[in-house]
C-alpha cells in the first residue's frame, strides 16, 4: 500500500512538477489549517475561521494533482501555460482566504469596502478562468486520440471533467446571490467539516458533489467499473445526484434535516 502511494507520488511529480508542488503545498496547508481550527476560537460567519481555508486547500490541492495527472495524456497542449495559470489564480484565491481567516474577516461575500469588493471579484474571475481552461482540457479529451488509454477510463475522465465544469459554474449562482443558503442568510449549521446547513437549502452541496466528479469517476473506472457502458451509466447517475441536490437546495430543503425533538 505504502509502496503504491510512493510510486504514485513519484509518477505525479514526473508528469507535472509545477502542479505537483502546488497540490503538495495546498495539502500541507490543509493540515495546518485543520490543526488551527482545533486550537483557535476565532469565528467567521458562525464557524471557525480556519475551516474555510482548510476546505479550499483540500479542494485546490486535489484539483492540482488531478489535472497534473490528466494533462500528461494530452498532445499538442501547452501544459506549462495551463499549470502556471492555475498556480497564479488559485494561489491568489488560497492566499486571500488564509489572509482573511487570520484576520477574522470574511473572504467570500465581503463587499464591505471597495478593496474587499475588488478582491472578492478577483476570486470569482479566477474561478471562471480556471473553469473555462478546464473545459478546454475536457474538449481536448473529446477531440484527441488516446490509443493507449482504456475506453472506460477515457470516458470517465471526459464525463468527470464535464460534470466538474457544470457544477463549478454553479458557484456563480452563489456569487450572484451573495448567499449560499436558500431560506436564510449564509447559514452554517456546522454539519461535520463541510458546514452545510441543517435547516435550509444549501447550494454548496451540489457544488461539492459535482466538482469532485473530476476525481471520483476516473477512480471508479480505474479500480472498480472497467466497462465503458457501466461508467457512462454511473456518470449519468452521479450527475443526476448532483442535480437533485441542487433542485433540493433551490426548494429551500437541507440535505439532511434535523429531527424535531418533541417534548412530552
Amino acid at each position: 500500500m505504502l509502496e503504491g502511494v510512493l510510486d504514485f507520488i513519484k509518477e505525479l511529480k514526473l508528469r507535472n512538477e509545477e502542479l505537483f508542488y502546488l497540490g503538495t503545498l495546498c495539502l500541507a496547508l490543509s493540515i495546518v489549517c485543520f490543526v488551527l481550527s482545533r486550537f483557535t476560537s476565532t469565528q467567521v460567519g458562525g464557524v471557525n475561521a480556519w475551516l474555510k481555508p482548510f476546505k479550499f486547500a483540500v479542494s485546490i490541492g486535489s484539483y492540482a494533482w488531478t489535472m497534473a495527472w490528466y494533462c500528461h495524456y494530452l498532445s499538442n497542449f501547452n501544459t506549462t501555460l495551463f499549470s502556471w495559470t492555475v498556480i497564479i489564480l488559485f494561489g491568489f484565491v488560497q492566499f486571500y482566504i488564509v489572509f482573511q481567516a487570520a484576520r477574522g474577516q470574511l473572504s467570500h461575500f465581503n463587499i464591505s469596502s471597495p478593496t474587499y469588493s475588488m478582491l472578492y471579484s478577483f476570486m470569482g474571475l479566477a474561478a471562471v478562468i480556471v473553469s473555462l481552461y478546464t473545459a478546454y482540457v475536457g474538449l481536448l479529451f473529446f477531440t484527441q486520440s488516446f490509443p493507449d488509454l482504456p475506453n472506460y477510463y477515457l470516458w470517465a475522465i471526459r464525463l468527470g471533467i464535464l460534470i466538474f465544469v457544470i457544477f463549478s459554474f454553479e458557484g456563480g449562482l452563489m456569487g450572484s446571490r451573495m448567499n449560499h443558503s436558500m431560506g436564510a442568510l449564509n447559514d452554517n449549521s456546522n454539519w461535520f467539516i463541510v458546514g452545510w446547513s441543517k435547516t435550509v437549502g444549501d447550494l454548496r452541496v451540489s457544488h461539492f458533489i459535482g466538482m469532485h466528479a473530476l476525481q471520483l469517476l476516473p477512480l471508479l473506472s480505474f479500480y472498480a467499473f472497467k466497462s465503458t457502458k457501466a461508467i457512462i451509466i454511473i456518470s449519468i447517475l452521479y450527475g443526476l445526484l448532483a442535480t437533485t441536490t441542487l433542485v433540493q437546495a433551490l426548494k429551500g430543503k437541507p440535505l439532511f434535516a434535523q429531527k424535531e425533538i418533541k417534548n412530552n
